[in-house]
């Protein structure tokens, strides 16, 4: 028998543990999933759960319920991975020998990274919500504050989900209001790049948001460090900004045994070539999701996307077959934009996100780059979809791997070709 191994069973990992059981003979191949964690979250609920928008109860399942019975699961730590003898070690000295190993380890926060975030105010008055236990948290702090300087600052990018945190300063702002208290709250947008948006085109078309719901931006902040005893957060080059209330994105990090295994970047995400999904480690390894290091979004859907790439290239592996140049770094994210209105934006590696219609061409029913209820309510509709569908390994239906050119508007005849053929 030749052996499958899996590690990390988040968004990503789960998906191809069941499209590669679905597609591989159980009479040649035993898949193996691993995984220190037993509980699921739905992290793109992260967002909501401090304003009281989702309960808890409704963002968790346990893992197994996802993992097919004929698929191994273990949960364990992983040590490390040494390529060159094609075994996995675990920390309880458990050692996993693979064929073919597709590394979903993921990211997480790592706010040690700044200077003095950690301490006695961290969940006192800096809080994160890219954390269950954060947003849950931030949640209980949110109740009973009585307002004054609300900071929604990012550290460095890349981050997971990177719409995420303006999204919180626009329902901050919707929340507060709703509670009769938005003249109590200054909210300030603090970000590393020049602009609120990660695409400058959306920063060019929807930067008014803000300045509509007097959300102050500042752009090109390099945190150095949080002063938390006097409360303000201190860049490179001097500049500070106060607050009462700090709602940090620290610095995002790949798992910890990727460094170990001694083949990461600078911030722990592996080398993966952009197209195929394929290591530049060694020929068996594959990467998907937050843990490699490609320039697309690290979000639900990219992973998505992905998945349906790398099951057909590691079945092009096995047959010995060429690897498909298919992956485009399609990103499809809803904005919340607060009081019941979102945005949807879709765009990939080479054009930023463009007006039009979704999924059908020229009826939608989702508009891209326009604030919509529809396209609120698509957001809200997506929980039932990820644990349902998504998780399972079930492709979306009207939704492409690929960025698709219908329904959307082109500014030129070549931007339009150079998205469907890359």
């Amino acid at each position: 028998m030749r052996r499958l191994l899996i590690l990390g069973a988040g968004t990503a990992g789960t998906i191809m543990t069941n499209r590669l059981r679905s597609r591989l003979d159980r009479n040649e191949w035993t898949i193996t999933t691993v995984d220190h964690r037993k509980t699921h979250y739905y992290q793109p609920g992260f967002l909501f759960l401090p304003f009281d928008i989702y309960r808890p109860k409704q963002l968790k399942k346990p893992i197994r319920k996802f993992i097919p019975r004929d698929v191994e699961f273990l949960r364990a730590e992983v040590d490390r991975i040494d390529p060159e003898s094609d075994t996995v070690f675990l920390k309880d000295g458990t050692e996993l020998k693979y064929d073919i190993l597709i590394i979903a380890t993921g990211t997480d926060i790592a706010p040690q990274e700044i200077d003095g975030m950690l301490g006695p105010a961290w969940r006192r008055d800096i809080f994160d919500f890219y954390t269950f236990d954060g947003a849950k948290a931030l949640r209980d702090k949110l109740r009973e504050w009585d307002g004054g300087k609300l900071v929604v600052h990012i550290c460095e990018m890349p981050i997971k989900c990177p719409v995420a945190p303006l999204e919180f300063a626009f329902l901050a702002d919707s929340y507060f209001e709703e509670k009769g208290m938005r003249d109590r709250v200054d909210i300030s947008f603090v970000t590393p790049l020049s602009g609120a948006f990660t695409k400058p085109t959306a920063t060019e078309k929807l930067g008014h948001l803000l300045k509509d719901k007097n959300i102050r931006v500042v752009t090109d902040f390099a945190i150095e460090r949080v002063d938390s005893e006097n409360r303000k957060i201190i860049d490179y080059g001097g500049k500070e900004v106060e607050y009462d209330l700090l709602v940090t994105i620290p610095t995002n990090m790949g798992d910890a045994s990727i460094e170990r295994s001694g083949f990461g970047d600078d911030l722990n995400f592996v080398p993966t070539d952009r197209a195929t999904l394929q290591t530049k480690v060694k020929d068996n390894i594959f990467a998907i999701g937050d843990a490699s290091n490609i320039p697309a979004s690290k979000a639900g859907s990219v992973a998505h996307f992905e998945s349906e790439i790398l099951t057909d290239n590691i079945l092009h592996y096995i047959k010995g077959e060429p690897l498909q140049d298919k992956f485009d770094g399609h990103a499809n994210c809803f904005i919340e934009t607060g009081h019941g209105k979102a945005l949807l934006i879709d765009f990939n590696y080479t054009h930023e996100p463009v007006e039009g219609t979704f999924p059908f061409p020229g009826v939608g029913p989702l508009r891209l780059l326009q604030e919509s209820r529809m396209n609120h309510y698509g957001k809200l509709a997506f929980r039932w979809i990820y644990w349902h569908m998504l998780l399972k390994g079930h492709d979306i239906p009207f939704v492409t791997a690929t960025m698709s050119t219908k329904g959307k508007h082109f500014e030129t005849d070549k931007e339009k070709d150079e998205v469907a053929h890359g």
